[in-house]
């Protein structure tokens, strides 16, 4: 293949090349290269239009080479019943950072689905209890799906409650991945019953208004926080985060548009308060959890040196497979 043409990879192409366990990994390695202070921050800009917006994410990250990566997603929430589209659309273009030679453009919204599953599975691996066997997912659609399936990976769960707006999404989920993942999981519609009798949380959503609140939080608990992609988007009430400990996947993202902004806002806390950025725990410079009773929120904006590793891990293998569907855009 001449070094010059860059590999057009479909989102059916990631799903074969990418699974589940090697993005776990892979977004493991980014997040200690990143506490390690290995890797020049990433970026991220947003930009709003109506009905939804767009944010650019790019990183770069050196690993058995040098990798930049730059991801462009549209997040629009209404695209499903006004248009039959997905929520989530966009490319990652990742290129080689030594020399500038873009290496592929991908499909990214599986990509971004399996990488936002990853770090709630690696931050739930450092942060959740080791007994943990309840979870209750927030959000049934295709990332309520991955958040499960990452969790079983890491947790041996006996049971998951199930939990949408859409009641029917939620018997959906419950249904498919009962047989599939061979895990008790049910349908709720009463969701503070649910997480008064879970281990762990995940907040998957497109929520604008909070709707975990902290009385319904058990100590012990584990709350990843996904879904607070903009500064409009909140699914954690402020008072949650207060006097509980606070893990972002990076503190200058999280304080501009995580559930921890709305915290910041609202006076409760401040960016000082934060225990930890994820990267810190899993190097050892901070501790993760220290006490079966600690509640301890992962605030995860999406980082992207989660989208570098990911893609990094698809290019490299499409190119082991001899995968030659390619453009020269020089040419």
């Amino acid at each position: 293949m001449n070094s010059e043409a860059t590999l057009l990879l479909t989102g059916r192409e990631v799903r074969s090349l990418l699974s589940l366990a090697e993005c776990i990994a892979a977004v493991e390695q980014a997040f200690r290269l990143h506490g390690e202070g290995k890797v020049t921050p990433p970026g991220v800009l947003g930009i709003h239009t109506r009905g939804g917006g767009f944010h650019i994410k790019a990183g770069v990250l050196d690993l058995d080479r040098a990798y930049f990566a730059a991801k462009v997603n549209g997040n629009f929430s209404e695209n499903g019943p006004r248009f039959g589209l997905p929520t989530i659309q966009g490319v990652i273009v990742l290129a080689d950072a030594g020399n500038g030679c873009p290496l592929a453009v991908l499909d990214s919204m599986e990509i971004t689905a399996l990488r936002t599953g990853a770090a709630t599975a690696v931050a739930a691996k450092y942060l959740a209890r080791k007994d943990s066997q309840v979870a209750t997912i927030t959000g049934c659609g295709h990332q309520g799906r991955v958040q499960l399936k990452a969790l079983v990976s890491v947790l041996r769960l006996q049971k998951a409650y199930a939990y949408d707006v859409a009641a029917g999404r939620a018997r959906q989920l419950a249904e498919q991945l009962s047989t599939e993942l061979r895990l008790e999981v049910t349908a709720v519609s009463d969701l503070s019953s649910a997480v008064r009798k879970s281990d762990v949380i995940v907040t998957c959503t497109s929520a604008h208004q909070y709707f975990l609140k902290r009385e319904d939080v058990q100590p012990g608990t584990f709350v990843a926080a996904v879904g607070a992609d903009n500064p409009e988007k909140q699914e954690l009430e402020p008072a949650l985060m207060v006097n509980n400990k606070v893990v972002v996947d990076i503190l200058e993202q999280c304080a501009t548009f995580g559930d921890l902004h709305h915290a910041l806002q609202a006076g409760v806390m401040t960016a000082a308060d934060v225990h930890a950025e994820l990267g810190e725990v899993i190097t050892g410079k901070k501790p993760g959890r220290t006490s079966e009773k600690e509640t301890i929120i992962f605030d995860s904006t999406g980082m992207a040196l989660q989208d570098v590793a990911a893609a990094a891990v698809v290019y490299e293998k499409a190119v082991q497979t001899g995968h030659n569907r390619s453009l020269n855009f020089a040419a």
